[in-house]
């Protein structure tokens, strides 16, 4: 039962911190929590990725462990294509996915940085 739980957890934390970190930047009193999460995403994808693989994600880890033991198998090596796949039941190719979601979160990351710079030189 605490499988089912988490499995649901992991869905709806993972998936609100992607949008979070989409489209934090947007709203002002969001800004600086919305740059952590985003470093922190780079820190993971690329220091705890050059011990674990590229892109190396602790919830997506933590979820597929989840999934794995309520008997899911991988469907996806990506957790943004695994959650189209699994939402919409929409089979997109996975590399264009990992393209888009680059594109996506570098400039989430670069206005992050602006909106923050600015905020920053405006007091």
């Amino acid at each position: 039962m605490e499988y089912v739980i988490l499995n649901y957890f992991f869905f709806f934390f993972h998936t609100v911190l992607i949008i979070f970190n989409s489209l934090g930047w947007i709203f002002k009193k969001f800004r600086k929590w919305n740059l952590i999460t985003l470093l922190l995403t780079v820190f993971s994808w690329f220091i705890l990725g050059i011990w674990y693989g590229w892109g190396y994600c602790p919830c997506t880890y933590w979820h597929w462990e989840v999934r794995s033991q309520l008997g899911f198998q991988l469907s996806s090596n990506s957790y943004i294509h695994f959650l189209i796949l699994e939402l919409t039941g929409i089979n997109i190719s996975e590399s264009l996915v990992n393209s888009i979601t680059f594109i996506v979160f570098f400039s989430s990351l670069f206005l992050s940085f602006l909106a923050n710079i600015r905020d920053y030189k405006r007091k």
